[in-house]
Formats: C-alpha cells, structure tokens, sequence
C-alpha cells in the first residue's frame, strides 16, 4: 500500500510518500525561514507560504518517489491539532487530491504521528508512555495500543520547544532556538540553579509548566553577569530535569518499563543522554530526520490507521486548532466516511 502524506500544522510544508513493503520512498520538507527575522512563527505569514509551497513539495515528493498521483492508494493528512490557517492549507491540498484521484482520505493527529513515527523503522511493543515534546506541545502520554490513549498532563502555559525559542531569542541567538541552546549548553556549565516547574507538585505531577523558569532565564539573562553558554547550561539543565523524572515517575506509577519520546525537542543531545542513563527503562528516540514536523510520519499513521482500523473520511471533515489526543479516536468513530 503506498500512502501520501500531508502535513503543514506549522511552519513546515511537507509532503512524504510511504510504502508498506518499501518503506519511505520520499520526504520532502520545506521550511519556512522567514520566520527567523521575527523569532518566532507568524501565522499568516505561514499560511501563505504554505499556499506557495505545497505543489512545489507535492511535485518533488512524487518525482523523488518515482510514482506519479495515480499510484497512491491514500491520502493522509494532520487534520489537528496546530495552527489552524497552517492545517487549513494542508486539508484542504489533501482534499482536491482525494477527489481527483478518488482516494480515500485518512485523518492523523499531529502529536499521534510524532509518536509513531517511532515506528516507522522498529515496532515497539505495547503499552508504553509518551513523551511528546516540541515547539507547540509538552505531553505525556499513556499508550496502550494504537488508538487507545490515556492524556496524563501537558503544558499549563508555554510548551518546552516554544522556552527554547524565547531564551534564544533574549540571547540574541536566532530562531529555532532549540538546537543553538543544545550545542551552546556543551560548552558551558551550571551556575545557576533555576527553579524545576511543579517538580513536587502532588496535584500537577505529570503536567508541565515553563513560563516562570522562562521568565527566570530572562531576567538573568538581562542582569549580563554570565556568559552565554553557562546561561543555556543551567536553562537545560532545568528542562531535561524536569522531563525525565516526571516521565520517570509515571513509569515507576503504572508500571510501565518503555518510553517513546517524540516531536522536536526529541533531537536534544542532553535529553537523550539522561533517558539513556535509565538502564531499566527501554528508551526510544526517532531519527533524528524524523523528529521534527514531516510528512513521513503523518504517511505511515495513515498507513496504520488505513490497515489496522479501516478509517477514513469524507470531504466535509474539518481541521481544528486544538483535539487532545485521547480525544480523537472517538471523533474519528462519529465521522467515518
């Protein structure tokens, strides 16, 4: 079965192709540096450059795969969650393309194909826990099969990758901030001891909160007693912290050993480090290629979906800005085409 896959939730346009017997035959990624000069994503700004990109994407996807649209047997596409005039562009490529070419089209969540993207090169047994960590999203997750999700907690405010952005960009460092933060902590070392967000908090155990620990950063940042480097040591030393024992801590709770851990921030060097130090824990990391917003994780859901749940939908469904994960194997249930 080959399966296109569409996702533009953000700032990325990308169109991938899948097939189950070959693997990924293609993955095209376009992203938006535009965004750079205002440290952060614009939406409309990124709706529009979505509208420019998706058949430029569309066409080197099928050339790279050496198939053309008649090939595919399904479309697959983020329909949610993300920003909404970003998935609007996406939905609605997928839609001229499934009625044109008379293909089913399937409905993948964002976080659920940052997830499996996991699987794209090793099945993984169930259930596991899910960290989902990125520009947008701080989640974590009960996975018990596919489809069957249980939300423990997320952010209460600024995602993790999104701190990232803000500390860089109070640095001076340029946009994404994600990767300069990393490679810039390696040079430094812990001088400040930054507070680690509802760390002990009985009632918010497994959700996440950064804005004050930014807020910390920030001030510190402005007071010019400390070098860059030792700065962004201390800043990750508080996130990873907090990421791992709380992960830890739901493992420990429900008795679980495997950790997938997904979505952008999945690539830090320091993170993967700490999750790896857990002997007794199966610890599992995407490709680094596959860790940020691509359409070839979004193809092999699909895929998944399409195989395992026979799903898909008509013309009429629609994108949304927010749908916890949980919540959408029910709403796909109440919509099947």
């Amino acid at each position: 079965m080959i399966v296109l896959g569409i996702e533009t939730s953000c700032d990325d346009t990308s169109v991938a192709v899948y097939d189950s017997e070959k693997g990924i035959l293609s993955n095209v990624v376009s992203s938006q540096l535009i965004h750079a000069q205002f440290g952060g994503v614009y939406p409309e700004i990124a709706a529009r450059e979505h509208t420019k990109n998706f058949l430029p994407v569309l066409d080197k996807a099928l050339k790279d795969a050496n198939i053309v649209l008649s090939d595919i047997d399904a479309i697959a596409t983020t329909f949610m969650p993300g920003l909404i005039v970003s998935l609007v562009a996406g939905v609605s490529g997928a839609k001229a393309l499934s009625f044109s070419v008379k293909k089913p089209l399937i409905p993948v969540h964002h976080i659920e194909a940052h997830i499996f993207a996991n699987f794209i090169k090793k099945e993984i047994e169930y259930p596991f826990l899910a960290l989902v960590v990125s520009g947008g999203h701080t989640e974590l997750i009960l996975v018990k099969e596919f489809e069957d999700y249980i939300y423990l907690g997320g952010t209460l405010d600024d995602a993790v990758g999104e701190v990232y952005d803000k500390v860089a960009r109070a640095l001076g460092l340029g946009f994404p901030g994600g990767p300069i933060i990393d490679k810039l902590a390696k040079e430094g070392k812990e001088v400040i001891k930054f507070p680690r967000p509802l760390l002990n908090d009985e009632e918010n155990k497994y959700n996440f909160s950064f804005s004050g620990l930014k807020s910390a950063v920030i001030r510190e940042i402005n007071k010019g007693i400390y070098k860059q480097e030792d700065i962004a040591k201390s800043f990750q030393n508080a996130v990873v912290d907090v990421l791992v024992k709380k992960t830890v801590l739901a493992c420990k709770e429900f008795g679980i050993n495997r950790v997938v851990v997904a979505g952008g921030v999945s690539a830090n060097s320091q993170l993967r480090e700490e999750f790896l130090n857990f002997k007794d824990l199966e610890v599992h990391f995407p490709p680094m290629y596959l860790c940020t917003d691509n359409g070839a994780m979004v193809a092999y859901t699909g895929y998944k979906r399409f195989k395992e749940k026979g799903v898909a939908v008509s013309l009429d469904f629609e994108a949304k800005a927010r749908c916890r994960i949980d919540k959408f194997p029910q709403l796909l249930r109440s919509f099947h085409a």
